[in-house]
């Protein structure tokens, strides 16, 4: 995954539909004639991409992420189709009343990719905050892309600061996302332990209230390892100076030869999917019906990243906003519907440009 020759253009309000096949660097619209041309790029790992395709005569490549080079015919071609434009439509389904998913759909395997996790390998969840059963039998099956929360050492209430919100947060925002993105995308929460090997199945993470985050070493040296190799680690929900610091230190821990800088607005990663044209400040459940969009004194919403030596994205850092929040109240009346329609876009943008760099 480390290897991208090109990048991942933005779509235009005339091709926002069009299916992205990345094929001999082409990208093709859903009718099927070429739109524009773009550079080659290899993807390693079982779970790789999000849409995998594999020709019929390409040779397998390594598991996992890789440093080795791109193995030419042997490049892994993502497909995917965005329905843009109907982020609303599919905020009122997931709040229509429909059943949360408690067994996992069978559907057909195209390529190999990362299994379901194994039960033991999953936290329990909290019964007080959604009284649904966990999956007692997880699918054999693959998936293209899994949403995964980092577990890491913290504070915080019940079993620490990194399950807030989980699991309705990360359910219902694969909800949604399953209505936007053609994506075989695995419909139940996935945590993982920093420290546990497993981590490295997930080429996509994501933490938050890491103003209470306090890794041990072992956290530290497997986010370390993770990151180098090609993993990509969303940062999400906290707030001000005090927690700034915490967190900066931790990832000062992690990765103590790169520096924190701003992500501006013209970087790719804001037009991916859905134009960004200004970073919003999404409050928590209890902010939003009035009052000030902020906590602590994060006044303002800042987008920030770490890149590798070689420019790769590796961490995007979202201070001073609640995304997360946003998802799980996404179908509230009383939640506004332009913090949740920007934290919906953003993170698609975020999950499309990690899954494809």
């Amino acid at each position: 995954m480390r290897r991208i020759h090109g990048s991942w253009p933005a779509l235009s309000a005339g091709n926002r539909g069009s299916a992205l096949c990345y094929a001999a660097g082409t990208v093709l619209t859903a009718s099927g004639g070429p739109a524009s041309k773009i550079g080659q790029f290899c993807l390693y790992g079982a779970t790789s991409a999000v849409g995998i395709q594999r020709p019929s005569n390409a040779p397998e490549c390594p598991t996992g992420f890789s440093d080795g080079p791109c193995p030419g015919s042997g490049c892994l071609r993502p497909r995917f189709f965005v329905r843009a434009g109907v982020i609303a439509t599919a905020l009122i389904g997931a709040g229509s009343g429909a059943a949360w998913p408690t067994e996992p759909t069978e559907l057909a395997v195209r390529v190999p990719r990362a299994a379901v996790p194994a039960a033991a390998q999953r936290r329990p969840i909290f019964r007080r905050e959604d009284a649904r059963p966990t999956l007692k039998n997880p699918s054999a099956n693959a998936r293209e892309f899994f949403f995964t929360r980092a577990i890491y050492n913290g504070g915080g209430r019940r079993w620490g600061a990194w399950a807030t919100d989980f699991p309705k947060a990360d359910r219902q925002f694969l909800t949604i996302l399953d209505r936007l993105v053609d994506v075989d995308a695995y419909e139940m929460e996935n945590a993982v332990q920093l420290d546990d090997p497993a981590v490295r199945r997930f080429p996509f993470l994501y933490a938050l209230e890491v103003g209470n985050m306090y890794m041990t070493e072992a956290e530290v040296k497997g986010l370390r390892e993770y990151l180098l190799a090609g993993g990509f680690l969303m940062i999400d929900d906290f707030w001000g100076t005090y927690e700034w610091q915490n967190f900066e230190a931790e990832i000062k821990r992690v990765l103590p030869e790169y520096q924190i800088v701003d992500l501006p607005l013209n970087h790719p990663i804001f037009n991916t999917v859905y134009n960004i044209e200004e970073i919003v400040q999404v409050p928590s459940i209890g902010n939003a019906q009035g009052g000030p969009t902020w906590e602590r004194d994060g006044y303002e919403a800042q987008v920030k990243a770490i890149f590798d030596d070689t420019g790769r994205l590796m961490v995007v850092i979202n201070w001073n906003t609640d995304i997360g929040d946003a998802w799980e109240w996404a179908e509230s009346p009383y939640y506004p519907l332009r913090y949740s329609t920007y934290a919906i876009e953003i993170t698609v943008n975020i999950i499309v440009y990690a899954m494809s760099h």
